[in-house]
């Protein structure tokens, strides 16, 4: 059994742990594998070892792998900030796209969206803990963001994503993604993805309703940053 096969078993137990604790089916729980910066050849092993969904951050690392994989049926995930000149890409080589936070974005992505592809998968990034460095619309921003995307033809809103500041305090941990789960719903748009939760606090987020996790460090080992960033 390789590192990385013994990695996602290991995570898959925790996750399953985490959904029995909170009285959940572990089904309704997706583990998303955070690949950026690493190889090709890893997500071909994590693939073989059963994972099929796979995060990005940076796009042309991510065509290039996309490109050297291509004969793997992958679903990919772009989970970094957007920038206006890389929309096109994006709405091209995507399934999803978890890091929405503003209209403008949102517009491209749909005019951009091939026609012979299924709408693109949205989630709209929250910046629950009001950091300045991090990305996402404001709590106070998000309705008005989420009733404009979800009328927009070639894109369906499935959720929120979140990366709160990271905290060891494990109340904290569960009040954040309680909070990213309570914008949700207050939406009343029926949305059924919450998108939080990483190698060090899938714990509370499963309990406050995650349906993707998603996990680096904890598949692939620490990532190398010695590449420059895309």
């Amino acid at each position: 059994m390789s590192t990385i096969a013994e990695n996602i078993a290991k995570v898959g137990a925790r996750i399953r742990e985490a959904a029995q604790a909170s009285q959940r089916n572990f089904a309704d729980i997706g583990l998303l594998a955070v690949s950026k910066t690493k190889p090709a050849d890893a997500i071909r092993e994590a693939h073989a070892a059963g994972l099929r969904d796979f995060g990005e951050n940076y796009l042309q690392e991510a065509l290039e792998k996309q490109a050297a994989l291509s004969d793997l049926p992958l679903i990919w995930h772009f989970i970094g900030p957007i920038q206006s000149n890389k929309t096109r890409p994006i709405a091209e080589h995507f399934d999803w796209v978890h890091s929405v936070d503003r209209l403008k974005i949102a517009q491209r992505l749909s005019d951009q969206r091939p026609a012979h592809l299924a709408p693109l998968n949205i989630c709209l990034q929250v910046n629950v803990s009001g950091e300045d460095s991090k990305s996402g619309c404001s709590p106070e921003e998000l309705p008005e963001l989420a009733r404009a995307v979800s009328t927009m033809p070639n894109l369906k809103l499935r959720g929120l994503m979140a990366i709160p500041e990271p905290t060891d305090d494990i109340a904290a941990q569960h009040a954040a993604f309680a909070r990213l789960r309570q914008l949700r719903d207050d939406l009343g748009l029926q949305l059924d993805t919450l998108s939080m939760g990483m190698s060090h606090d899938l714990e509370a987020a499963i309990a406050e309703g995650a349906t993707w996790v998603r996990i680096g460090t904890a598949l692939f080992g620490a990532r190398d940053y010695g590449q420059p960033s895309h």
